[in-house]
């Protein structure tokens, strides 16, 4: 039987709530099929109260094989967690106490992974992430820390993460399937592909068909500050709720597994280079890509200038 903690720190309980629209696996399968213990979750082990279990794990009666937590690290006010408290005791000392215990340590969210929307702007309370601040090694635990596992802290980014990418990830490590991860530490069978591929705007994108209000069909990278091509997430390649995404119900990708998350400036806004947006896509030169879309744009079919639906 493998044992899990669900801890939240400082968090809005988003990935909770995604976790619960999984459906490949769905929580109930997962727990059965994995034979996952759930030691510990706020809001669905209503029977066992925390002390207690915290109890077990650091007495030795209870193994723990995987610890998630959701949620940045308050470490204000002045590196006392006191911001963020257990009966009375910080939670950062909590988590401290428990991640050399487990097997496996997962950040559940871009909260968890990297601090966040908490660790955005002026940051008050001190948030940061589980091992990254940001895209910076080094949060609560050192950028050289290792689970008993031999691996780093499990960074599953989004806000939310998504439900199945979360599961899935649950049931490789309950499984003991080995789990690559990129240099962010996100699993990299789950952050490889970009949000870009699989968008129905693509062929737009291709022949800079823009859109400079919301609502359109055409692509909403150029001026409506979406970050699709400069972002690796499932979001496209396995819809949310088996349905749909951000991009395709009309809204931008805002880059939410990335660690800069939120980037501080207008969500709905590009940033140019006089008519060239100033952020482009991963991987290409910025001389190339101005040649080709000037070309591209004169090269657009008619159908896809004016928004047609393809016949």
């Amino acid at each position: 039987m493998i044992n899990l903690v669900w801890m939240q720190t400082g968090a809005c309980s988003g990935e909770t709530m995604a976790l619960l629209c999984a459906d490949r696996p769905s929580l109930e399968n997962l727990l059965r099929q994995y034979d996952i213990n759930l030691l510990w979750h706020p809001s669905l082990t209503a029977e066992r109260r925390f002390g207690d279990v915290l109890a077990q794990l650091t007495s030795g009666e209870q193994t723990l094989d995987i610890l998630c937590i959701e949620g940045s690290l308050m470490l204000g006010p002045e590196g006392s967690g006191q911001y963020d408290t257990w009966k009375g005791r910080a939670k950062i000392d909590i988590v401290r106490e428990l991640a050399p215990l487990a097997t496996h340590v997962v950040a559940m969210g871009t909260c968890a992974a990297f601090g966040g929307v908490h660790a955005s702007g002026p940051n008050p309370t001190d948030c940061t992430g589980l091992q990254f601040h940001k895209g910076a090694p080094g949060g609560l635990l050192p950028g050289e820390w290792r689970s008993r596992s031999g691996q780093p802290v499990i960074n599953v980014a989004g806000c939310p993460a998504h439900p199945n990418t979360m599961t899935k990830v649950l049931a490789m490590l309950a499984s003991g399937e080995p789990l690559a991860l990129d240099t962010l530490n996100r699993p990299s069978a789950f952050f490889a592909s970009l949000v870009h591929q699989g968008c129905t705007r693509n062929e737009y994108h291709e022949y800079d068909i823009e859109e400079e209000a919301l609502g359109g069909r055409g692509c909403m990278f150029f001026s409506l500050g979406c970050r699709g091509p400069q972002t690796v997430a499932p979001c496209n390649t396995e819809l949310w709720n088996g349905h749909s995404s951000k991009t395709r119900a009309g809204v931008p990708c805002f880059g939410c597994t990335s660690p800069d998350f939120p980037s501080g400036r207008d969500l709905f806004v590009t940033p140019k280079i006089g008519v060239v947006p100033k952020f482009l896509p991963l991987g290409v030169a910025r001389a190339k890509y101005m040649a080709y879309k000037n070309l591209a744009r004169a090269a657009a079919p008619e159908r896809v200038v004016n928004r047609e639906m393809e016949p």
